[in-house]
């Protein structure tokens, strides 16, 4: 509604301060404080006349237990499109970001390290998706004996994603045994897909004696555990806890909401995939995210790229009061940072 019309100067100062005040205490702002910040020169009167249109425009509300006003979806929004002026971020901040990726670092670390930098410099929840575009491929496979019937599998697939994964077998294996077996595996399933190895390996198992057939059969068995999951959208957060200190999400019911919507991952990365198309970085502003239990958060995103194609979207979660002129910048570099990390790999 608000973008159909247009702010004078006063009552742009105003919603500015208002958003400003509300960010730093979620408390709503009076008019006789908002006289007071805003440094306008200007009659109570005038406050309270400025004030009542730009609720009229639906850019501020007031709640039902106090006299101030606080930001609407609809004022963050026309404050972000027309007020907000995002400067470059301090070379300082960058460096450290960019420390992080260090060369030396896996696929995986890397865009692990992005979700804790995120998480770590705007004390918000940091959230990063990766899209696997191609079929989990078989790497390396190696067994290690944990305990007379525990065997650790040790799988990587694609360039450096390695899984780990327990498994229970009927009776005890030598470590030669192992050895022997991953030998054999990797022989005949490096480079292959998935589904191409779950077929060698069946085959596999009709040649080989009873006793290793029924371990290679549990192995069969982690792997597809291990590569079905690999082959879909994966959702990495980090902080989740920092949502705890706003006093407007610390509500038991809306924390146990929110932190399912993070478990099940389903909805976040549908959102977080709507952010591919953009140039740049990406604002969901409460209700405009389409999940109820978003309304009183904020989603910001930036797709991050790899060999000119993008590979995922990375961001951050908070409460919709999040000092936008801040985080927008991190986020934006950190993407900038990350893709060129993946893209610069020995």
């Amino acid at each position: 509604m608000a973008e159909k019309h247009e702010l004078d100067e006063r009552a742009q100062i105003l919603l500015r301060q208002i958003i400003t005040s509300y960010s730093q205490d979620a408390q709503p702002v009076g008019s006789k404080n908002l006289a007071e910040l805003s440094g306008l020169d200007v009659s109570s009167a005038t406050i309270r006349n400025i004030m009542a249109k730009l609720e009229h425009l639906g850019l501020i509300d007031s709640p039902h237990t106090s006299a101030g006003r606080v930001p609407t979806d609809a004022g963050y929004r026309f404050f972000i499109d027309r007020l907000l002026e995002v400067n470059d971020l301090a070379e300082s901040a960058t460096k450290i970001i960019s420390a992080e990726f260090g060369s030396d670092k896996t696929t995986t670390s890397l865009i692990q390290s992005a979700s804790s930098i995120l998480s770590n410099i705007t004390h918000l929840t940091g959230i990063v998706s990766l899209t696997h575009s191609t079929p989990a491929e078989i790497r390396h496979i190696e067994f290690m004996r944990l305990s007379e019937k525990r065997i650790l599998v040790i799988l990587v697939i694609n360039e450096d994603d390695v899984h780990n994964k327990v498994i229970q077998v009927e009776r005890n294996y030598s470590d030669i045994e192992l050895q022997q077996a991953a030998t054999m595996l990797n022989r005949y399933l490096l480079g292959q897909s998935f589904e191409s190895a779950r077929l060698q390996l069946k085959f596999e198992l009709s040649n080989l004696k009873s006793d290793v057939n029924k371990m290679m059969e549990v192995v069969l068995k982690a792997m597809e555990e291990v590569c079905t999951d690999s082959v879909g959208d994966e959702l990495l957060t980090s902080g989740k806890s920092n949502l705890l200190k706003y006093s407007e999400l610390n509500d038991i019911n809306k924390l146990q909401d929110l932190f399912n919507v993070f478990n099940e991952k389903k909805d976040l990365l549908k959102l977080l995939e709507s952010c591919t198309n953009a140039s740049g970085v990406e604002i969901f502003i409460g209700s405009e995210s389409g999940y109820p239990v978003l309304s009183n958060c904020s989603v910001v995103g930036a797709p991050y790229h790899k060999g000119g194609e993008i590979v995922g979207v990375l961001g951050v979660i908070g409460p919709t009061r999040i000092a936008y002129g801040q985080v927008i910048p991190i986020v934006n570099v950190t993407a900038k940072l990350l893709s060129s990390a993946l893209n610069t790999q020995k």
